[in-house]
């Protein structure tokens, strides 16, 4: 009895089949790479970000704009979202501050300094998440595209050799699958991949809207206070 194994099944794949498995099997290693190079980013964002909040606390207490902004612009924070919004607002507010511009001027400079820079930080995040929306939804098409052509020469050699039967009908098809059920697990992993990224990118867009909200609320208590 012929085994259909992974092996025998590839020696008896056409060129055309082959050249789509390792279309997949690139497109498998991009979503791989992809998923776990943003999966360590995030994590180091997270961290550090959780680091600056205690240590920044304070000095928002004190009311030590400078020593924040420095704090938030130090090289141990590169990967913080937090710190990328708190030094946009931080580094506005003390510039209209420098400039003896009036309080509400400087808190909304401060405010749209914040936008920016959280707009910038989310696109950040999402860099990379395009492809793996792109993999997961063409994927699977890829994979049918091989079998479509795998099922047409499985019936061509047929046609050419005269001999047929439910044995060769079934072993030509069963090759030509072989591209569409790669094709169905390259998309899983990179829709996977794509739903807990952009969950976690929702997380962060939250944690940056807080920290900016609690930033220009300290700017107001702060006029409130010496007033």
């Amino acid at each position: 009895m012929h085994q259909f194994t992974l092996t025998s099944m590839w020696e008896q794949m056409g060129t055309l089949p082959r050249i789509v498995i390792f279309i997949l099997l690139v497109m498998s290693i991009y979503a791989i790479a992809v998923g776990i190079e943003r999966l360590y980013v995030y994590s180091q964002a997270k961290k550090q970000s959780n680091i600056l909040l205690r240590l920044i606390s304070k000095l928002w207490q004190e009311g030590k704009v400078e020593e924040s902004i420095k704090l938030s612009s130090d090289k141990k924070f590169k990967n913080s979202h937090l710190a990328k919004v708190l030094v946009a607002g931080l580094g506005e507010f003390q510039f209209q501050e420098d400039s003896k511009a009036p309080y509400e001027e400087k808190v909304e400079s401060a405010k749209r300094a914040i936008e920016r820079a959280t707009i910038k930080s989310v696109a950040e995040f999402k860099r990379g998440l395009n492809g793996l929306a792109t993999i997961g939804s063409t994927s699977p098409f890829v994979g049918l595209f091989g079998t479509v052509f795998g099922i047409i020469t499985a019936f061509n050699d047929m046609a050419i050799s005269g001999s047929g039967g439910i044995g060769t009908v079934a072993a030509g098809i069963s090759e030509a699958l072989i591209t569409t059920g790669a094709g169905i697990g390259v998309a899983v992993v990179a829709v996977w991949f794509f739903n807990l990224l952009l969950n976690k990118i929702e997380v962060f867009t939250g944690e940056m809207a807080n920290a900016s909200s609690e930033l220009i609320d300290h700017f107001i208590k702060k006029q409130s206070k010496g007033a």
